[in-house]
């Protein structure tokens, strides 16, 4: 249960850094509103995880799906670069981040 929550928090620190993006600033109304409430509720998600998994895993958990996450969607919805080297970048993420969660190095 731990671990869903830290996935889920991770997919919603991609909502606040794409809303970050969209808020010009924090000078756009709506994208700032909903950057604030991906961030309470990614930050919300991953304190409540700790409570039950090392900080160590957890965070790079959290921040490598939103680190793939917003990349992926900068590339697919705002006309990011798409190149190999980012594409397998972002693999090699994924795949630490799949490593670390088969590590088993949660109590």
């Amino acid at each position: 249960m731990a671990w869903l929550l830290v996935v889920v928090a991770g997919l919603l620190e991609t909502g606040f850094a794409v809303c970050l993006k969209l808020s010009h600033g924090f000078t756009r109304l709506w994208p700032t509103v909903a950057f604030a409430a991906f961030a309470l509720g990614s930050f919300g998600l991953l304190t409540l995880s700790l409570r039950k998994l090392d900080v160590g895993p957890a965070y790079a958990v959290w921040t490598g799906i939103g680190a793939a996450g917003t990349a992926i969607y900068g590339m697919v919805f705002l006309d990011d670069l798409v190149s190999t080297l980012k594409i397998v970048s972002i693999t090699l993420v994924i795949v630490g981040v799949i490593g670390l969660q088969l590590s088993g190095s949660s109590r």
